[in-house]
């Protein structure tokens, strides 16, 4: 087993703060949605969560320092119950730890474990959902079909055999665990687990049902409509409270965690609820001044250009942008204006620049602020 500490890369005298900084550097780096879904991140990921889920918690902590893997799983001083996370509960103890993304919270999650003889919350489903940035800037309900695990319409959700029922257990006489004494030079050790017979349950069925194959549920197409707010961005989640998937012989359902996935308009460049667009412009439109339309996000708009404008002249419009994700007010949509240099002339145009060449041959050697200048200051750099 490996040195929790060292998998966090902190000392073995750690602060909490220090355990949690460690974590959040290392969970980012390999968040299995930063990683393609590469599986040696998603290992890495699991195993980092692992290290800090204990050794946030004062108990565990203490129990792994005296007696490593073994105090885990109930040896002596251990703190019973250990056992290796999987993806979904990484994914909820990050999720818990360090909060939403982007305004959404509890993001993530698998199924949740209940008390022993308790049924089991089903784990989290998740679904992708595409967006376009005309979406993004109104809101929109969509309705995707989705593979849930629902209760089984044979034996409703017992998972016996319709004419059977499932009987309690009697290694644990229904309390789903089981409790072990052991002699240490402490004294007298009590290790509380889940019963190996009926797997926490507190009851056993000896006839399952064919249909469910013991489950009590099977998987079934639904439809689920989701209310998208305005303003979302790629990788932003939003989480379905109880309607996900059923958990076994009649548990509670899980989540549904609904993953935002925004596409790119060439349009524009996006800077959270703030956009970017250039527009190409005549020498003519800069030196003498026009009406110029630019684009917005499902639509455009109409703005003057003062004579004498510079190419790379930036202009701001205010509340133009995007709505802000579950807040007030719009961003804005910054507008470059770049100078068009034509690729091929009409001979009239030739002729034309000539003279103009004749009339200004060179440009001026120094302005009183460069465009970069400029730039900085609209930016705010």
């Amino acid at each position: 087993m490996a040195d929790y500490y060292d998998v966090l890369g902190v000392a073995r005298t750690a602060s909490d703060d220090d355990i949690k900084k460690a974590y959040r550097r290392l969970a980012m780096q390999y968040h299995p949605d930063r990683n393609g879904g590469s599986k040696e991140a998603e290992e890495k990921f699991k195993e980092i969560t692992e290290a800090y889920d204990v050794l946030r918690d004062p108990n565990k902590r203490a129990a792994f320092d005296r007696y490593g893997e073994a105090g885990l799983r109930g040896g002596p001083g251990g703190a019973g119950g250990f056992h290796h996370v999987d993806l979904s509960e990484a994914l909820n103890i990050f999720m818990r730890d360090l909060g939403g993304m982007g305004g959404f919270s509890d993001i993530f999650g698998g199924g949740r474990r209940g008390s022993p003889g308790q049924p089991k919350t089903g784990p989290d489903a998740r679904i992708d959902i595409d967006l376009t940035l005309e979406e993004v800037a109104t809101g929109v309900t969509k309705t995707v079909s989705v593979q849930l695990l629902k209760s089984c319409d044979s034996c409703s959700a017992t998972g016996a055999e319709p004419g059977s029922s499932a009987a309690t257990c009697q290694t644990c006489k229904g309390t789903g665990e089981v409790r072990r004494a052991q002699q240490s030079i402490f004294g007298q050790v009590v290790s509380v687990a889940a019963c190996g017979t009926c797997g926490g349950e507190g009851k056993v069925i000896s006839s399952p049902c064919k249909k469910c194959k013991g489950e009590g549920r099977t998987r079934q197409a639904e439809k689920i409509s989701i209310k998208v707010p305005a303003g979302v961005a790629t990788d932003q989640y939003m989480t379905l409270r109880g309607v996900g998937n059923v958990g076994v012989r009649g548990g509670p359902k899980g989540d549904v965690i609904a993953v935002f996935n925004v596409e790119e308009d060439e349009r524009f460049e996006r800077d959270g609820e703030d956009l970017y667009t250039e527009v190409l412009v005549t020498y003519p439109q800069l030196v003498l001044g026009a009406d110029i339309y630019v684009p917005l996000v499902g639509g455009q708009t109409k703005i003057k250009v003062s004579s004498g404008t510079q190419s790379g002249h930036v202009s701001h419009l205010r509340g133009k942008g995007l709505p802000r994700v579950n807040g007030g007010g719009v961003g804005d949509m910054h507008v470059r204006l770049q100078l068009h240099t034509p690729d091929s002339l009409s001979a009239e145009e030739e002729s034309l620049i000539r003279q103009l060449m004749e009339v200004r041959p060179e440009a001026p050697e120094k302005r009183t602020r460069g465009i970069w200048a400029k730039i900085k200051e609209t930016l705010g750099a």
